[in-house]
């Protein structure tokens, strides 16, 4: 048998990298004779460097959402930059009592960019994924602001649909969870509306409506209007690179998978997409998941078979640790096998 695991991270548990290994440990116990493909997945939030895989990865000091100094990484394939904004201004990178939507930066994503144009990188590809900001992009642009970045081409990875301001903007949708009050929400929405209707007075052009102009708070709007970025389904293009749909050739079995899967599972999140590949070669796949709702929808949807990996009797917080997750992933894959 020929199987392709392409399961994405377990937030707060497992990388995708992670994931896969374990899937793999359990089906070499059942079928040690397996060719088994191991795909690194990440829609363009948390593991996007790691599964772009091959290249130099570029280490360097920038400045956190709050403006201190760390240490982040992006990876130079050739002339290309592959870059995670989690790495500069990712909510993980603060501590709960530290998020204020209205203070933090994206100022460090701008030094990466920079850094890579200084390496001669002339293409970046760049997961819009984990932000803590909500600044419209302006602090990435003050930090862009001594660099050259005419003939550059830039493609931004979101599978985030909203507009820059608005009922469905980055304010209103996602600050909350970045640490705002209802207050903040609505400051922050005014200040990115007007940001936008400034600059499309100055430009002749307005791409805060835009699909994706409120990913990683605003970021994808700054993309798009300063840099001309084209948006695209973080999933589909990190499929492309990987050659998935060679891979399918002679595949037996596709096991995909994430920390929760519901009907929301088919509104653009990775394992949909790894779905309709799959399909499109009549290969059956697979969906394990922590934990699952919605299982008629997503069978209806064409899953071969929909998995909870963790027992009923286990404690969110017991199911979360990492061993844990591994054991169950393993056990769970040994039973799909035909």
């Amino acid at each position: 048998m020929k199987i392709i695991l392409a399961i994405d991270s377990l937030k707060g548990c497992l990388t995708s990298a992670e994931a896969n290994r374990a899937a793999a440990e359990g089906i070499r116990a059942a079928c040690p004779d397996a060719e088994i493909v191991e795909c690194t997945v990440s829609d363009g939030g948390e593991g996007w460097i790691e599964a772009y895989g091959a290249g130099e990865v570029i280490e360097l000091e920038v400045h956190d959402p709050l403006m201190r100094l760390i240490k982040a990484k992006y990876l130079k394939r050739g002339e290309v930059g592959v870059i995670e904004i989690a790495q500069a201004c990712g909510l993980t990178l603060l501590r709960p009592e530290e998020r204020n939507p209205l203070r933090t930066s994206s100022y460090g994503v701008g030094e990466l960019i920079a850094d890579g144009v200084r390496r001669g990188c002339t293409r970046f590809i760049v997961g819009l994924g984990g932000s803590a900001t909500s600044d419209s992009g302006q602090g990435m642009l003050k930090a862009l602001d001594a660099v050259e970045t005419k003939g550059i081409d830039f493609t931004i990875a979101t599978d985030v649909s909203n507009p820059l301001y608005g009922e469905q903007g980055a304010a209103v949708v996602f600050a909350p969870q970045k640490g705002a009050t209802p207050s903040m929400v609505r400051e922050l929405d005014e200040r990115a509306r007007q940001f936008a209707r400034t600059n499309a007075r100055k430009m002749g052009l307005d791409r805060s409506q835009a699909a994706g102009a409120g990913a990683a708070g605003g970021l994808g709007y700054a993309f798009m209007q300063f840099l001309d970025a084209d948006c695209r389904p973080g999933a589909e293009l990190l499929l492309e690179d990987l050659h998935f749909d060679y891979l399918l050739q002679e595949t037996d079995l596709v096991i995909t998978g994430e920390g929760h899967a519901d009907r929301q599972t088919l509104m653009g999140k990775l394992p949909s997409h790894i779905l309709k590949r799959a399909l499109s070669e009549g290969v059956p796949c697979h969906l394990i998941a922590g934990g699952v709702q919605d299982v008629e929808t997503l069978l209806a949807a064409g899953f071969a078979g929909v998995h909870e990996i963790s027992p009923p009797s286990l404690t969110l917080a017991e199911a979360l640790r990492p061993d844990t997750s591994k054991k169950h992933i393993a056990l769970t894959v040994k039973q799909i096998l035909p």
